[in-house]
């Protein structure tokens, strides 16, 4: 296995396939670099270096008590770009993956960044306030949290159905998919898994957006029950500058795995890298 030993001396471990333009995701909350692996096979079958990771607490990577923290998340992802003398990278974050990638613009700018991606993404701001009408209120993430430290295993065959929209007429997930959903999620630890929460929901992300300097493409459903897109992604694609905003109907939030929404992505995804 390929792992990192960051500064803190937590492993990170990572997959690297392929040669050519580096292509690097951040993935969502609370699976691992495996649920980007129709992704990763399809850029790197496409001439590029495909290359993801495991989140610190998440899947092979180590689980410290410490460090569990949007800004850490962002520096591990330095770690691994520098360590791997990434130029010209086009970064791709879902989820909290895309929060990560927002603060590793925002904290290390785009000197190894040619193009950045934010699916379903958390940015700019999850958390419901004064200034974010269009936020979730505290009490959604109070009960995650709940999930998380207690019956955890069946919080996240629950999480699954409005994480694929699986409760939607016509849904096109499968159980496998589902079940997949599971298995990734009962690997991250409980710290780190409950200490997420609180970064992929409170981080404000608005300065980092503004610091993007490079192509970016947004793309968000517009049934995306877990980060609704009037919160996030369609603030997003006004605050960073230039970027493309593609919207799919009736797409859920983890729209990568699931029958056409999966097909489309793909599509833009390689026009994008190739554009």
């Amino acid at each position: 296995m390929a792992t990192l030993t960051t500064t803190d001396g937590t492993e990170i471990f990572y997959k690297d396939w392929g040669t050519g333009r580096p292509v690097v995701f951040s993935h969502g909350w609370p699976l691992n670099a495996d649920a980007w692996d129709d992704q990763l096979h399809l850029v790197a079958t496409h001439g590029f270096r495909a290359i993801a990771h495991d989140r610190r607490g998440h899947g092979r990577s180590g689980q410290p008590w410490h460090g569990n923290d949007m800004d850490t998340y962002a520096d591990d992802l330095a770690q691994l770009m520098d360590a791997l003398d990434l130029r010209d990278a086009v970064l791709v974050g879902h989820s909290t993956g895309g929060g990560e990638v927002a603060r590793y613009i925002g904290r290390h700018g785009t000197g190894r960044v040619g193009k950045a991606v934010l699916l379903s993404a958390v940015p700019p701001l999850m958390l419901k306030t004064e200034a974010n009408p269009e936020g979730l209120p505290r009490t959604v993430f109070d009960g995650i949290r709940a999930g998380v430290a207690g019956d955890r295993s069946q919080f996240y065959k629950d999480l699954s159905e409005t994480f694929y929209g699986a409760n939607r007429h016509g849904s096109a997930v499968s159980q496998g998919v589902r079940e997949a959903f599971w298995l990734w999620s009962m690997q991250v630890g409980v710290k780190g898994a409950y200490d997420c929460v609180k970064e992929f929901s409170e981080t404000d992300f608005t300065e980092d957006l503004k610091r993007f300097d490079v192509p970016t493409l947004i793309i968000h459903g517009d049934d995306d029950q877990i980060v609704p897109f009037m919160a996030s992604g369609q603030k997003s694609a006004k605050l960073v500058k230039g970027a493309t905003l593609k919207v799919y109907p009736g797409a859920p939030h983890g729209l990568f795995a699931v029958g056409s929404y999966k097909d489309d992505l793909h599509a833009d995804l390689l026009a994008f890298l190739d554009s």
